[in-house]
């Protein structure tokens, strides 16, 4: 087995946690994607064309409601200005990278993927195996649990109150409190926490966009004077 395929493995191993914390939310967004309005073809060229869980969530929920495209553009940008501090985290290790790699992984980036190769990265360095072995990964998975919603969504009525999303949180959860034993992180953590709770309810999610900010500078900062 090549060096390049064991990087590849790798990152679709480690991505293992995440697979199991965002399947539930394919299977809801499939099942709720009727309801919507949207055909099945359409619900599953959002998960590929898309690939945005919340962006995904919240464009159901304004369709529903009707608004007009505009606004649903105009807050899934905001919801997903997020990935901005995710790609300059990132930057330094894909610096030299082609584009014939970056453009792809940039496609590819959600929370789930980033947290796990920025936590690699840190340690071992920049791979666009990795990273890719992580992608792929997670788009295989969302695409797998949105056709199963899409599957038995009719059967399973009532499904988004069972509280399945409890896994992407508990996952992250697990997740980022393994990282908590260095002072920047643990500064960001509770900086980002306190901000989403202060900011809580705020319309088109700036809340999170807030929190966002607020822990990256905080952890910046703290960092910069150690």
């Amino acid at each position: 087995m090549s060096a390049s395929l064991r990087q590849c493995m790798a990152g679709a191993r480690d991505s293992t946690p995440m697979l199991v914390g965002a399947a539930p939310f394919g299977l809801i967004f499939g099942t709720l994607s009727s309801g919507a309005g949207l055909t099945a073809g359409a619900t599953l060229a959002m998960s590929a064309f898309v690939f945005a869980g919340s962006a995904q969530f919240i464009a159901l929920s304004l369709m529903s409601g009707g608004a007009g495209l505009p606004v649903i553009w105009l807050t899934t940008l905001v919801v997903n200005l997020r990935h901005a501090l995710y790609s300059a985290t990132l930057l330094p290790y894909a610096r030299s990278w082609p584009l014939v790699w970056r453009w792809p992984l940039a496609f590819w980036l959600t929370d789930e993927t980033f947290a796990v190769v920025e936590h690699r990265f840190r340690a071992h360095g920049g791979d666009p195996w990795y990273q890719l072995g992580s992608s792929l990964a997670m788009y295989g998975n969302w695409l797998l649990w949105t056709a199963l919603g899409l599957l038995v969504g009719h059967s399973l009525p009532g499904v988004a109150q069972w509280g399945l999303d409890f896994a992407m949180v508990g996952t992250f959860s697990a997740l980022v409190a393994l990282q908590l034993n260095k002072r920047p992180y643990l500064y960001a953590a509770l900086s980002a926490a306190a901000v989403a709770l202060l900011c809580r309810g705020l319309p088109y999610k700036l809340d999170l966009l807030l929190a966002a900010f607020s822990g990256v500078t905080a952890g910046m900062l703290t960092e910069k004077r150690a």
